[in-house]
């Protein structure tokens, strides 16, 4: 099995335009996901998917001088755009994750993997229902089914984030490992507007030099420390993701802990 994290890429963003290239911490944010994505055990490249526009050749550029592959694609129908960059890559499976996520977690993207194998189930995740931080979700699937889909969904939604054919598919089954909740769903660390982006700064000038190699644990202790670092962006939490009751087929804890 080849397993390949794809990470979709844009300059594009009605919110915060060109939010991936900005600085956090003397890097750029799509260098800090990449960075901890290449340390996810159990996969075997990082692959970054970048929109086929004239707008996004600085994404491209940056990630291949970082030494990235890079796979260019349609902008708005990103499902092929993975599918794509799966088939160039010869991956017989993927995991997916957003470049709007610079405190990826290696571990729990790790064991997302394993649980996933474990249980040989068709789609695996970390997020069914919603249980760690808005920002460390991760999704790993068999290649077949994500060709499947790029050939049989039709509707843009499903097009445009990849994999709703796939995680609502009735024939195909699901395992999630369980986040800790108890309001650490609510925390938001992903990169989406200007207060993330101020939220995401005031948290690497707290930690210091240890901020790009953390793990989510840390990231967790300093804004139990400091809880005026996630009241930044709190205004900005996704309700819709919070009321999500989806539940995988199978489930289990993780054992990644959160506690520092």
């Amino acid at each position: 099995m080849t397993l390949a994290v794809i990470v979709q890429a844009r300059m594009g963003s009605s919110r915060c335009p060109g939010k991936v290239m900005m600085d956090l911490g003397g890097e750029p944010f799509l260098k800090r996901c990449l960075d901890r994505c290449d340390q996810i055990p159990g996969a075997d490249m990082v692959v970054v998917a970048v929109p086929d526009l004239t707008q996004d050749d600085p994404v491209a550029e940056a990630a291949e001088s970082w030494g990235y592959k890079v796979v260019r694609g349609p902008e708005k129908d990103v499902l092929a755009r993975y599918a794509l960059a799966a088939r160039e890559v010869i991956a017989t499976a993927v995991m997916r994750v957003t470049s709007d996520c610079p405190l990826i977690d290696p571990e729990i993207c790790g064991e997302t993997i394993r649980f996933w194998k474990e249980t040989q189930a068709d789609y695996g995740c970390n997020n069914m229902p919603p249980g760690f931080p808005h920002g460390l979700d991760c999704e790993v699937f068999h290649a077949g089914h994500l060709h499947a889909a790029n050939h049989l969904a039709e509707d843009p939604y499903e097009r445009e984030h990849v994999t709703p054919w796939i995680r609502n598919h009735p024939n195909l089954t699901h395992a999630s490992i369980k986040g800790p909740k108890g309001g650490m769903e609510r925390l938001r660390w992903t990169l989406d507007y200007d207060e993330d982006v101020e939220m995401f700064r005031a948290l690497y000038a707290a930690m210091g030099e240890d901020a790009p190699f953390a793990r989510a644990a840390d990231y967790l202790a300093m804004c139990m420390r400091r809880p005026d670092i996630p009241a930044i962006n709190d205004m900005r939490i996704d309700p819709a993701r919070l009321a999500a009751e989806q539940e995988a087929d199978v489930s289990g804890a993780s054992q990644t802990s959160l506690a520092a």
